[in-house]
């Protein structure tokens, strides 16, 4: 399926004339794919996070945002895929428009696929196909290794998955990324910042 079709979707929810958003099109040259983590003001705070794969970014918005604490289960719903360009995208999506709000690049790097059957790597694609998907991700913030598991669906047809940190060198209880680090990785900037320059 070509890029332009994956994103009809996301296209259909926004009036790009009006929104920052970016409309899609540019493909990255990184060698490795990519993941992003944006914390999103909207009508209610959540947290998107997005894996590259292929010429998208898959996407889920996770309410409570990635935990490093292994023992924490995260809602994360499977939202639209995303254009390549939004990895980069912080700004006020302006009111009227879905997803009205302000949005930061919480996190970002490379990440790598972890997802093995019987000791045999499965592709992204596959994986997420399969409902459980194991990637490590190499981030300013978040590292090491976290399992997405498709639990069902919601009332909206929504896939509903699950968000956890996998028991690594990585895991830690204690650290509260989410509260401790607001900032984005980009500008330095907190939502509340983006969001009073954005008025």
């Amino acid at each position: 399926m070509a890029p332009d079709d994956h994103l009809a979707e996301y296209r259909s929810k926004r009036d790009l004339a009006r929104s920052p958003e970016p409309g899609g099109g540019r493909a990255r040259s990184e060698s490795e794919p990519i993941f992003v983590v944006q914390h999103h003001e909207a009508r209610r705070e959540h947290f998107d996070f997005r894996l590259q794969v292929g010429d998208v970014l898959k996407s889920w918005a996770v309410p409570k945002g990635p935990s490093t604490d292994p023992r924490e289960k995260r809602l994360a719903v499977r939202v639209e895929d995303h254009p390549l360009d939004y990895a980069d995208f912080e700004g006020v999506i302006p009111e009227g428009e879905y997803g009205a709000g302000a949005v930061i690049v919480w996190d970002t790097g490379p990440y790598r696929n972890r997802t093995k059957s019987n000791g045999v790597e499965v592709p992204v694609e596959q994986a997420l196909d399969d409902g459980h998907l194991v990637v490590e991700l190499f981030g300013r913030k978040l590292r090491g290794q976290y399992a997405l598991t498709r639990i069902g669906s919601d009332a909206r047809g929504r896939e509903r998955w699950l968000l956890v940190k996998k028991r690594d060198e990585a895991a830690d209880p204690r650290n509260d990324l989410v509260s401790r680090r607001p900032e984005s990785v980009l500008s330095g900037r907190t939502l509340e910042q983006v969001a009073a320059e954005g008025r």
